[in-house]
């Protein structure tokens, strides 16, 4: 399966191609996952003791995305982005409708 390739932008430079992981609250870890890899991994969430998937989970990264399951059903689904001063919060009723997360996380390379 391809892998996304992520640069990021640290303090003025950009570093080489650094790719970034997902972890669930369950333990699951995925390095340098594909889109297919991510959807299994959010499709694998559930109310109950596996909530929410960050992307990359590693200290203070200059970007990140998260999924969460709702309470009521659903995801909750944040991106940030402090270099590019982008905080959004969508709520999506369906694992289907996340795919748009991908393209978020291809565009952190640019």
């Amino acid at each position: 399966m391809p892998t996304i390739g992520i640069q990021q932008l640290v303090q003025g430079g950009t570093v080489a191609a650094q790719y970034y992981c997902a972890d669930s609250e369950n333990g699951d870890h995925i390095d340098d996952p594909s889109e297919d890899a991510l959807f299994m991994l959010i499709t694998d969430l559930n109310d109950g003791d596996n909530t929410f998937v960050v992307i990359p989970d590693e200290g203070n990264p200059a970007w990140f995305a998260s999924v969460a399951v709702l309470d009521e059903g659903g995801y909750e689904i944040v991106r940030r982005d402090t270099t590019r001063r982008e905080h959004d919060v969508t709520i999506e009723s369906s694992s289907d409708r996340i795919a748009g997360l991908t393209t978020w996380l291809a565009t952190r390379a640019t």
